[in-house]
């Protein structure tokens, strides 16, 4: 019994902790002639940045076109040139160890603060202002400052959502302009012009066909 109440009381524990780990791209380190799902996740962000020119599709495979676009990739952003995918070059990279519980539980907090156009504090946020607080606050991440930096620089690209996830829209100009954090339910929060911090459907006649695309952490 006595047994049984311990693992009782720690999976709970665990359960219930704010920084409790999650399997995020990059929590595995990746290294040449490994094969890891992970790996192919890897080519296709190097690909997108223009560093992963094998003409294939990607794989699962960490080989020498692997390596050296992850060497090529850590000497523009003046890291060990080891060719090993850690965390320090997935950060560098823009993926990032998150809890995306604790951070959707953060960012729900500011729920009602008022938008103010380039705000940064809880004073008044902008979209991407908004953003950047939660990530700096709930997990001392620092992203990008506009919208458009972080579609360009900020995670990758998926299909579908989870909660976590950063949404994308097109509203006020071409290309990405505005974005919040998917919370699960076909819902995301984020700093609108007219509501100020507010939770939105994904499919509602206004977001539904202004939204361009997923990036995730």
């Amino acid at each position: 019994m006595k047994k049984w109440i311990t693992t009782t009381v720690l999976g709970s524990a665990l359960l219930l902790s704010p920084v409790q780990a999650f399997a995020n791209i990059g929590d595995q380190t990746l290294r040449p002639t490994m094969t890891h799902s992970d790996v192919k996740t890897l080519q296709t962000i190097l690909r997108d940045k223009g560093y992963f020119t094998y003409s294939g599709s990607p794989t699962t495979y960490y080989g020498s076109y692997t390596k050296s676009a992850v060497v090529s990739f850590q000497r523009a952003k003046g890291l060990t040139a080891d060719g090993i995918a850690g965390r320090n070059t997935f950060n560098k990279l823009g993926v990032y160890k998150v809890n995306n519980s604790y951070l959707v539980d953060y960012a729900k907090r500011y729920v009602g603060t008022p938008y103010k156009w380039g705000g940064t504090t809880p004073d008044g946020f902008d979209c991407s202002g908004y953003i950047n607080y939660v990530f700096k606050n709930s997990h001392s991440i620092y992203l990008p400052r506009t919208v458009k930096d972080m579609w360009a620089n900020t995670g990758y690209k998926v299909y579908s959502q989870a909660v976590g996830d950063l949404v994308f829209f097109e509203t006020y100009e071409p290309g990405a302009s505005h974005m919040g954090i998917y919370i699960g339910n076909g819902k995301f929060i984020h700093a609108g012009s007219s509501s100020g911090v507010t939770i939105s459907e994904m499919d509602n006649s206004y977001w539904k066909p202004r939204y361009i695309g997923t990036k995730r952490l």
